[in-house]
């Protein structure tokens, strides 16, 4: 901690906004007909049950270390704890790539959705990307949008978290005007297929998981901002990613009984056009595309949150230089970490619409191997420190932990070559590769300590003399 700590300013609902905002971004609102066609109405419902269940077992592993160990930064000091400094550095850098490509990813979705509420607003072409041309109009949209969340979050946790309530109501508003649309409109006959695409076209859908639910572990990232007690904060970990879960399910079951399943794969905004035809109004259709924007804005801010975070505990540990640990003597949040991380989500709004699908899969593979590394860092510690005060205890624990890092690794496999979420060649390898050839160079200068409650005061000494 540096002589300037952070404002505990986070209550029960902010905290739990906070997480499960972050796992309902974009990608609802518009992949929703092809995860249709893909794997059916039942195939995908239970593709998200199933990728639920999974993020529900990493979370229980989540919401007990982080009741133990409540600091920014949540995996890094819990793989520091029980794994040492160079696979804690694996862990966070890991996560952090997951973080800063949502962060990204919304940069690029804005624009994307404000073409459905203003078609003619495309001018000014600039260049292209993967066959995709890329406008100055459409760019200067999600650049403004960067600029705005980078500074919300720049100037205090309390500006961000009531921008995070206010937008999570009116997300969960719109959830309902859909499902009641689904009972209004809607037809038993659209839900068929129940089934499409066999295995494939179910592993389809819960290779997308991971991307879609990550955002529970950002509520650990803000832990010493959370003014509540330690065994709550783990309990409203596991309620987000379970509203999570239910918010997904609603939405594939109502988007379904709306029209054929092949008129909505070839929808551009599938769920938005979904809600019109249940209603028979365009303007439901812009209705839930703006809860598409809060969406948005739910995962933006909740992600730069997480992301500035942790790269400030990497700091403040030695695992980065020292400036990234800085907090604004006013406003208490980590402000150098916050404008990096705000300055890249900048930037990819300059590489068009094709960089959405690359961010999904590059930040995916991330964030799977650091959910494997934290269910391995939540094993070792139940074997270890058996005795460490854990406000928050999971019962069967090693079974959990066990169950939530074999499905993680599960996970994990979909990812490599010649498996349904492969990366693709080049973009989405070269993403990842060079962010691991950075990692690389950080991670040979850091020295070597060992797990131990005192692996961190061990660290910075090593990294200082």
């Amino acid at each position: 901690m540096t002589e300037t700590s952070f404002i505990k300013a986070l209550g029960r609902w902010d905290t739990l906004a906070v997480g499960f905002g972050a796992m309902i971004g974009f990608g609802w609102v518009v992949l929703t007909g092809g995860w249709l066609e893909d794997a059916g109405t039942a195939g995908a419902a239970l593709a998200f049950v199933v990728g639920g269940l999974v993020m529900t077992l990493v979370g229980l592993a989540y919401a007990e270390l982080v009741s133990a160990m409540p600091r920014a930064g949540g995996e890094h000091n819990y793989a520091l704890r029980a794994l040492g400094s160079r696979p804690a550095f694996v862990t966070s850098w890991a996560i952090v790539l997951g973080y800063v490509s949502v962060v990204a990813f919304e940069a690029v979705a804005l624009p994307e959705t404000m073409l459905y509420l203003a078609p003619d607003m495309l001018a000014g072409r600039l260049w292209s990307v993967a066959g995709s041309d890329v406008y100055a109009t459409w760019v200067l949209v999600g650049v403004v949008g960067a600029v705005v969340i980078t500074w919300i979050n720049y100037v205090g946790i309390r500006p961000a978290s009531v921008v995070q309530t206010i937008a999570v109501a009116f997300l969960l508003v719109v959830a309902l005007v859909l499902l009641t649309g689904a009972f209004v409109g809607g037809e038993a006959a659209h839900l068929e297929p129940w089934f499409a695409g066999g295995l494939a076209g179910f592993v389809s859908v819960l290779v997308a998981t991971p991307f879609l639910f990550v955002g529970f572990d950002v509520i650990p990232q803000s832990a010493e901002e959370i003014n509540l007690p330690q065994r709550q904060v783990g309990k409203l970990l596991v309620l987000s990613v379970l509203m999570a879960a239910a918010f997904y399910v609603v939405v594939v079951l109502s988007v379904s009984s709306s029209m054929p399943h092949a008129e909505l794969a070839a929808a551009e905004l599938a769920t938005a056009d979904g809600m019109t035809a249940l209603w028979n109004s365009p303007a439901m259709g812009t209705l839930l595309i703006l809860g598409g924007v809060a969406g948005i804005l739910t995962s933006w801010n909740g992600f730069l949150i997480g992301a500035s975070r942790i790269i400030y505990a990497m700091a403040e540990s030695g695992m980065l230089p020292r400036w990234f640990a800085y907090v604004h003597p006013r406003y208490r949040t980590p402000s150098h970490a916050v404008l990096v991380v705000g300055g890249l989500s900048v930037l990819s709004p300059l590489f068009g619409e094709q960089m959405l699908g690359w961010l999904v899969d590059a930040g995916g593979v991330n964030i799977v191997i650091a959910f494997l590394l934290v269910s391995i860092s939540f094993l070792v510690l139940r074997r270890r420190e058996p005795d460490m005060p854990r406000p928050f205890r999971v019962p069967a624990g090693p079974v959990i932990g066990w169950a939530a890092a074999v499905l993680s690794l599960g996970l994990a496999v979909l990812y490599l070559p010649g498996m349904p979420a492969a990366l693709a060649w080049p973009a989405e390898w070269l993403i990842v590769g060079l962010w691991w050839l950075i990692g690389l160079w950080f991670v040979l200068r850091l020295p070597r300590v060992a797990p131990g409650a005192d692996a961190e005061e061990r660290l910075v000494e090593a990294t200082r003399s």
